[in-house]
């Protein structure tokens, strides 16, 4: 059974930065697609990155386009989300997922609070 362990939020100011990462426990991922996920209070979970099994290919929602990178070491098991330029609006609780067609696979971890105070 995969235990999907996300971290790395906290609260930051508005223009500051984090990185989250993600570590599938129970299964290698490497065969994976991966992917990152928002909900903020009172909205319903949202695609954020996604990343292919061999890192070659990205996808990111319009909202975070050149402010978020996604990215993976496979030989470290963990998938990565940058996050640059943060605003109030990218307040949310951070899940990552396996995915395919950007839309997730396995069942979520407890996710990790990202908070950007104005």
């Amino acid at each position: 059974q995969v235990q999907l362990v996300e971290s790395g939020g906290g609260l930051v100011q508005a223009g500051g930065s984090l990185r989250l990462s993600c570590v599938p426990s129970g299964r290698t991922f490497s065969s994976y697609g991966m992917g990152w996920f928002r909900q903020a209070p009172g909205k319903e979970r949202e695609f954020v990155a996604a990343i292919s099994w061999s890192g070659d290919n990205t996808y990111y929602a319009d909202s975070v386009k050149g402010r978020f990178t996604i990215s993976r070491d496979n030989a470290k098991n963990t998938a990565y989300l940058q996050m640059n330029n943060l605003q109030p609006d990218d307040t949310a609780v951070y899940y990552c997922n396996a995915v395919r067609d950007l839309r997730p696979r396995w069942d979520w971890g407890q996710g990790t609070q990202v908070t950007v105070s104005s």
